[in-house]
């Protein structure tokens, strides 16, 4: 029994860093094999295959004796020329059961798409809508603040941004930005730079 971390360490080795070196190889040839690639491709399925299930088997096998470096002689296993495990696994368990279940899979990504677009829209909403009330409440914090003000300077600069930001940030919503923002900025060098 190796331990954990050099398990994992074997594992990137082995199961990573050299099979992507190899598929380097083999893509940099001046002439490519479609035998060699399909290989690898086959190689990368399955390992992509095995990391999104290992996560969860991981949970309820990884108790068994010797399972890490079972993990590490099936990643070898699935490359090594001799084995090509891959090459069998691929052609005798994923492929047939791919090629059954292909529209039924096919289906359910699209599903969940439209349903991960959902929820994502919907937060995306409800943070925008948190961050304009969050803005408009900075804003009437300002407002507020500027009664203190108003002995000093009679709080027409600090009052007049606060409403000018208020303005602005409530027509951007409108998609009437420009008009705003031009109206304001009239407005403030009026108030800047009186005739």
């Amino acid at each position: 029994m190796l331990g954990d971390f050099i398990t994992r360490l074997l594992i990137m080795l082995f199961g990573y860093a050299y099979p992507a070196f190899e598929c380097y190889k083999v893509v940099e040839k001046n002439r490519v094999e479609i035998d060699e690639l399909r290989f690898w491709c086959k190689y990368w399925i399955l390992v992509a295959m095995l990391s999104v299930t290992e996560r969860i088997g991981d949970i309820f096998i990884s108790w068994f004796p010797m399972y890490g470096e079972m993990k590490v002689a099936f990643y070898v296993y699935l490359w090594y020329p001799k084995t090509k495990g891959s090459s069998y696994i691929y052609e005798t368990l994923l492929r047939p059961y791919i090629a059954k279940h292909e529209t039924d899979i096919d289906r359910k990504l699209v599903e969940w798409k439209a349903k991960v677009w959902d929820v994502v829209s919907f937060y995306m909403q409800n943070s925008a809508e948190f961050g304009q009330s969050a803005f408009f409440q900075f804003l009437q914090y300002l407002a507020s603040q500027s009664a203190r003000f108003q002995n000093n300077n009679n709080g027409s600069e600090v009052d007049s941004l606060v409403i000018s930001f208020t303005a602005i940030f409530y027509f951007y919503n409108k998609s009437h930005i420009r008009y705003v923002i031009s109206w304001w900025c009239t407005l403030k060098l009026k108030h800047l730079c009186p005739k």
